[in-house]
């Protein structure tokens, strides 16, 4: 990606974060861009809707893949104004999102109580050392067949 073309994205996510700033809002913003072309922006909602997802990276993925007809970000980049969180990293991988470009790092947000830094690094750890209980549980309902295998079945 050209320098240029990035900082005008980036300049594109910041003045989304301080409009929303300026609307209630918290400070961040994305701007998703797929063959050179804006396809979709986001900023966060989570103080106007009460949901902790709603993050500007997934409500920009959500409007692209509404855009886009499909849940595959393939060939798409997200430029955000902040450092993305590990669920929003996570959910643009697994959209096929290549590219991820922000502006303002942990480390800017961290005096301002908005780094994720501490998230990133309590996942780092085994899950048994991790601060939330994460525990394996093989339940199989003998009364059902085999969800996994439900699912291939059904899919094909």
């Amino acid at each position: 990606m050209n320098t240029n073309h990035a900082e005008r994205y980036l300049g594109e996510a910041i003045e989304l974060a301080r409009t929303n700033l300026e609307q209630g809002g918290r400070p961040f913003g994305a701007v998703i861009v797929k063959d050179g072309e804006v396809i979709a922006t986001g900023v966060n909602q989570i103080l106007s809707t009460n949901d902790p997802t709603a993050h500007a990276e997934l409500t920009a993925i959500r409007a692209a893949s509404q855009k886009l007809g499909s849940p595959s970000l393939d060939g798409c980049a997200v430029y955000a104004s902040g450092h993305p969180c590990p669920m929003c990293m996570a959910a643009m991988r697994m959209a096929g999102v290549k590219e991820v470009t922000y502006a303002y790092s942990n480390d800017d947000g961290e005096p301002y109580g908005l780094s994720t830094a501490a998230i990133y690094a309590d996942l780092a750890k085994p899950f048994a050392e991790q601060s939330m209980k994460i525990r394996y549980m093989p339940v199989r309902p003998a009364s059902c067949p085999d969800l996994y295998a439900e699912w291939k079945r059904r899919a094909g």
